[in-house]
């Protein structure tokens, strides 16, 4: 899933970005408050990180705009206003959670990966498809009762496809999610973390279909035409 992070601190702005990263997610990063909505109109986010020091704007303000266009992607507030009164005005404002700095890299994405789960209507960690079934919070994967040596990309790429299970997944929407704006792909880059999770799912898995033109569709059952 992907998720934008607004903080002008870059070197703590770094450290959320990769940490979320090595958690599979594909991860955006804006300085300015004046750069969400257009990177929210650019792009679908399953969650917005936001600091409320910005340099051009408080982040409360950023928080008003996001609601008042009608947007209801998850928002996170992340900031070092620890006071009770800042934290009932973010959450009037339309903030599904409030987290203060300093916090506990832990904390912040076990709270990132409920927002996300809350976010794509599927609040239980568990998903299944066949015998496959997939651990959200804990990001392991089994088939059968066995654990599946996943990277992190081709998790990336299971989750995708588990979450839309029987429904087509573009290439387009993969790429997403899976990778940053700022992260260099190859163009086939989709194709190859496929081919290697289909590798890991073997005959007995379910089948991840390609649809040309379309996209892929996992599916349960033995595998046939299209894998």
């Amino acid at each position: 899933m992907r998720i934008l992070i607004v903080e002008d601190d870059a070197a703590l702005a770094r450290g959320i970005v990769s940490a979320l990263r090595l958690g599979g997610f594909a991860v955006d990063h804006a300085a300015r408050g004046a750069e969400v909505l257009p990177w929210l109109r650019q792009e679908s986010y399953a969650l917005v990180v936001l600091d409320l020091g910005l340099p051009d704007r408080s982040g409360f303000d950023v928080l008003r705009e996001i609601r008042r266009a009608g947007m209801t992607v998850p928002v996170m507030i992340l900031t070092a206003r620890a006071a009770v009164a800042d934290r009932v005005t973010g959450l009037d404002l339309g903030a599904d959670d409030y987290l203060a700095k300093p916090f506990d890299p832990a904390e912040l994405e076990a709270r990132v990966r409920a927002l996300v789960r809350r976010g794509s209507g599927q609040p239980d960690p568990i998903l299944t498809c066949a015998d496959l079934v997939y651990d959200r919070s804990g990001q392991v994967a089994t088939l059968a009762g066995r654990v599946l040596p996943l990277r992190k990309r081709e998790m990336a790429i299971l989750e995708s496809l588990i979450t839309r299970a029987g429904r087509v997944v573009s290439k387009e929407r993969l790429t997403a999610e899976v990778f940053g704006f700022d992260e260099e792909i190859t163009p086939n880059a989709v194709e190859v973390y496929v081919a290697r999770l289909r590798r890991h799912l073997g005959e007995t898995g379910p089948r991840i279909v390609t649809m040309r033109g379309l996209g892929y569709l996992m599916e349960p059952g033995p595998p046939g035409d299209g894998r």
